[in-house]
């Protein structure tokens, strides 16, 4: 089987070969590409000769590959945005009828730009940006799918995520955390309002992906941490929109997973029955707040996605640390797993950290079905 086949026979349920192996290494390409700091065995590969030497899976078109996204969004002709270079800082300017919204990104020593202040700081700003979002499409663009499917071949199920949910959205997007709590409940209403606009603007993107009917996994890259929401939170405003989007997909013969990235414990009690076919990057003690024991407990039958805890690729953990984790999870999942580093490898670690990646794939291998 290749490991496309593996890919999506994981999550049908199909006997596979042997232990799949699917890790995130690449933003640890690209951060090494950057700084010119790759090990010299690996210094002329591009990144699809990385994934060939060390023989192991691809998962997503569009992240670190130079692939396009396909999912692609514009605003209609009436929004008007404006940005303006201040030293080391981007101010971006989002004209709206009721007044601007502006956001300022600063360029950091890892070579790119990150956002350090919100648009979204009141209640007048909620306004603005339900309009922003009325003005806004989202459409999935089959060419850019059909380009990274290419890309790919046989390497993966070639797969991409969707736009984060609504509170999602305001709480990593839009807004601070503590102003989207307070919003939530000075205002109310106003964040409500504001969560359905961004639903609404989801409702083409939707559409096109089960019209194309070639896409197989979906992706619903959340990051959900602990720390970004509360249980009344996340059953109130998060798992309904799960509820309708996951199933969404599911009936029309789709699979899908969440990316759960962080600390996790609150939501034990809602991962057996939420309406995903897996989780992405759930991760365990001694990185995470939660047992491998507890995560098969709450999973059930549901795919694992990951589950090697990022930190045990670089020192202070061992080789030996590393392995005896990789099988209690292949012990515990197989063969509802894929697996991979919850979430991926850490960009700074040295060569040792690919060489782990190596001999993980190396015991994959040889680990049968």
């Amino acid at each position: 089987m290749t490991f496309r086949e593996m890919n999506l026979g994981v999550f049908e349920g199909k006997p596979i070969p042997h232990v799949f192996f699917q890790p995130r290494i690449e933003p640890w390409y690209a951060w090494h590409k950057e700084f010119g700091r790759l090990p010299e065995r690996y210094r002329d590969m591009s990144l699809l000769d990385l994934f060939d030497d060390l023989g192991v899976s691809m998962r997503y078109v569009h992240y670190y590959t130079g692939m396009p996204d396909p999912v692609v969004w514009e605003f209609s002709p009436k929004v008007k945005v404006h940005d303006r270079r201040e030293d080391d800082e981007i101010v971006r300017v989002y004209e709206t009828p009721h007044g601007e919204l502006v956001e300022r990104y600063k360029f950091t020593v890892d070579r790119t730009w990150r956002k350090v202040e919100f648009p979204v700081k009141e209640q007048d700003d909620l306004r603005k940006l339900r309009w922003l979002y009325e003005n806004t499409t989202y459409r999935f663009s089959a060419e850019n799918f059909e380009k990274g499917s290419e890309f790919i071949g046989e390497r993966g199920e070639p797969q991409f995520w969707v736009p984060k949910s609504p509170y999602q959205a305001l709480a990593q997007i839009w807004m601070r955390l503590e102003d989207l709590i307070y919003a939530l409940a000075d205002c109310p209403g106003e964040v409500e309002d504001t969560m359905r606009a961004i639903d609404d603007s989801y409702d083409g993107l939707y559409e096109e992906i089960i019209s194309y009917g070639k896409v197989r996994i979906v992706n619903f890259g959340e990051n959900i941490h602990d720390q970004l929401l509360s249980p009344r939170i996340f059953g109130q405003y998060i798992l309904p929109f799960y509820e309708k989007r996951s199933n969404q997909l599911r009936r029309a013969g789709m699979f899908t997973h969440v990316h759960i990235d962080g600390y996790f414990r609150s939501l034990l009690p809602y991962l057996k029955d939420m309406p995903f076919d897996g989780y992405e990057a759930l991760t365990p003690l001694p990185q995470g707040d939660v047992s491998l024991e507890e995560i098969k407990e709450h999973i059930g039958d549901k795919v694992l996605l990951d589950g090697i805890p990022a930190i045990l690729f670089v020192p202070p953990y061992t080789r030996e640390e590393l392995m005896e984790m990789v099988e209690r999870i292949v012990a515990l999942f197989h063969p509802r797993l894929v697996l991979g580093i919850s979430d991926e490898l850490p960009e700074g670690g040295e060569e040792e950290a690919i060489e782990r990646v190596r001999m993980v794939a190396e015991w994959c291998r040889g680990r049968r079905g």
